[in-house]
């Protein structure tokens, strides 16, 4: 039975990952909250200034190579897919049972680090428990954990330790993804009832002893994270916005199937992990409000500049976590994403699947060597930077220094064509008379305002394989 429900998921579950893709996707909430604590404020901003960061799905489904934990849920989409030879609560069955299988034996949670840095990337969100509920940190809430399963006599067994202290050890801010749904937990999906949706599958009106267990569980869980064991967490990422508390007009609405408030009181979660983690950022996706730090659209860019945090947490491949016939974008493609997201004044989260055995593809590492040959010689007009007022024409982005005296023109050049000998943008203008420079060599390049707007001469000898190019110029 467990071979049958591997080779199914292997060769199958990708054919829809990528075409609704934005199925899964959290929106933007319409609204944002600055918050009112200056470590906070300080933390934010420093948070901004790294703009590129990493986010790691790893678990039970990497052993598996499918779509990470939605194909336990019973929700009929075409995206979750899963063997339908197989009776529903057989396959649930299967899936908890990987725990006893995995075990990623050449787990390198440095050489992951390694390669984000290569790619300049400044900061990491690994998932220490997604929606399934399978914790990779040793928690004393469960069993359910990486340190109970397979792995438990590996001395290197708590991944999510592993993960924090690598990645801090180069350089990296660090956040914790923790799923707030846990669908392993008897206090979220109790078994007296079936799981058709995402959802807690009973009425917590009618059981407010078993709801506040739930709440009990995630409040212990989440100090054991915070408490000082895995050292200085920066983020905490807090995913399943599908959790929160009620809205007005919920109960009339729904009338009958609502079934009470998912209300985890944030205000306690966040004060506990602020006392033990001073100004950390407490990100409750797509919750808005005081515990919504930074906004996380998913798959997805804002039509327009936004003059609050946000990131868009987008993945490389089809998928979130490792699928062997995933798809990946090409470096250029995650470049000229990045360049927008920063002109808009946005962060790129960017999503990398480790396999089962704890490697990453090697197409993952390859691409993300070649986005840092971009980003080693253009990321001055990346990092620390700010919006314009004026942030795009046509294929050329802007972005500014923090003091606003440097303005920065990137222009992304499609794949496959041969340079342009010349760049013609309009919106910010040099300082007449004033010096250009082309950022990855620090060499000055010749500019003229023309009717068509500002003209710039590109550098010759340059590879044609240039994702974009970069130039900087004085604006007062």
């Amino acid at each position: 039975m467990k071979k049958k429900f591997l080779c199914f998921l292997l060769t199958s579950v990708f054919i829809t990952a990528t075409a609704t893709a934005q199925t899964l996707a959290h929106g933007r909430s319409d609204s944002y909250t600055w918050p009112k604590d200056e470590k906070v404020l300080q933390k934010l901003d420093k948070w901004q200034d790294l703009k590129f960061g990493m986010i790691i799905h790893y678990g039970l489904y990497s052993q598996l190579g499918i779509l990470e934990s939605w194909s336990i849920s019973a929700e009929d989409e075409d995206w979750i897919l899963r063997d339908s030879t197989v009776v529903y609560d057989t396959y649930k069955r299967n899936y908890w049972n990987t725990i006893n299988e995995f075990k990623p034996a050449n787990l390198s949670p440095a050489s992951w680090a390694e390669s984000g840095k290569k790619a300049g990337m400044n900061y990491v969100v690994f998932t220490t428990k997604h929606h399934d509920g399978f914790s990779l940190f040793d928690t004393k809430q469960s069993d359910f954990s990486i340190t109970k399963g397979a792995f438990r006599d590996d001395p290197h067994n708590n991944i999510v330790k592993e993960v924090f202290t690598a990645f801090r050890d180069q350089g990296y801010m660090i956040g914790a993804y923790f799923s707030k749904p846990d669908w392993h937990s008897q206090y979220y999906w109790w078994d007296r009832y079936s799981t058709p949706t995402r959802n807690s599958n009973y009425n917590i009106t009618k059981n407010p002893w078993r709801w506040n267990k739930f709440k009990e569980f995630t409040y212990n869980q989440i100090e054991e994270l915070m408490n000082g064991d895995y050292g200085n967490i920066d983020i905490l990422w807090l995913d399943g916005g599908w959790v929160h508390p009620a809205r007005e007009g919920d109960a009339e609405r729904l009338g009958e199937n609502y079934r009470g408030s998912q209300d985890l009181d944030m205000p306690k979660i966040a004060a506990m992990a602020r006392r033990y983690q001073p100004g950390i950022l407490v990100v409750d996706r797509a919750v808005p409000g005081e515990f919504e730090n930074y906004q996380t659209p998913e798959r997805g860019i804002p039509d327009t500049q936004l003059a609050h945090p946000w990131e868009s947490c987008i993945t490389l491949g089809g998928d979130w976590g490792y699928v062997p016939t995933d798809k990946y974008k090409s470096p250029a493609e995650v470049i000229h994403i990045l360049v927008e997201i920063v002109a808009k004044g946005g962060n790129l989260l960017l999503g990398i699947g480790p396999k089962g055995d704890g490697t990453l593809p090697d197409e993952v590492t390859n691409r993300l060597e070649r986005i840092g040959d971009w980003t080693l010689k253009n990321g001055e007009a990346i990092y620390n930077t700010r919006i314009t007022p004026v942030y795009n024409d046509g294929m050329t982005w802007f972005t500014q220094s923090k003091d606003g005296k440097t303005v920065y023109a990137i222009t992304c050049l499609e794949e496959g064509k041969a340079l342009p000998k010349t760049i013609v943008w309009k919106g910010n203008e040099p300082l007449k008379g004033s010096k250009m420079r082309f950022v990855q060599t620090g060499k000055a390049v010749n500019w003229k305002k023309t009717e068509q707007g500002i003209e710039i001469s590109v550098p010759k000898g340059l590879p044609n394989d240039q994702p974009a190019l970069a130039f900087a110029f004085e604006v007062k």
